[in-house]
């Protein structure tokens, strides 16, 4: 007879939990950097997105797999006299989108209490086991 030494669910649970910890950083980086027109290297900030991955057995959990950058177009808004103005007044913006940001941190945070409900869940679970063995 083989012994399951693993605990399959809080595993998962515990990966998704980290994950979305993760992302949740990210969403929080972009709305920080929401007006940032310099970055440090003379260009604006670009909106970071959290690409996960399964694990490997692809039951096991999930985790972040990378940061990616989103390439998509940089905003261009007329504003004379700010320092980053190109010659015809124009300032190249960060492509954060604050609705879209707003929306993953609800989805992050729910996704996020879901995995905890899940801990929770397990939790009465084992007091329950523990009662009954008294």
């Amino acid at each position: 007879m083989e012994v399951n030494t693993g605990f399959g669910p809080i595993d998962i649970a515990i990966s998704g939990l980290r994950a979305q910890d993760e992302n949740l950083k990210i969403i929080s980086s972009n709305v920080a950097n929401a007006q940032t027109t310099d970055n440090g290297k003379g260009e604006p900030y670009r909106r970071l997105e959290a690409v996960f991955k399964a694990a490997e057995d692809g039951i096991g959990g999930v985790s972040l797999d990378e940061t990616a950058e989103d390439m998509s177009d940089l905003p261009k808004i007329l504003r004379y006299g700010h320092p980053n103005a190109d010659e015809q007044g124009y300032v190249t913006m960060p492509n954060v989108n604050l609705p879209i940001e707003l929306m993953n941190l609800n989805i992050a945070t729910r996704t996020y209490q879901a995995n905890a409900a899940i801990l929770k869940r397990y939790q009465d679970m084992v007091e329950t086991t523990l009662e009954l063995l008294k």
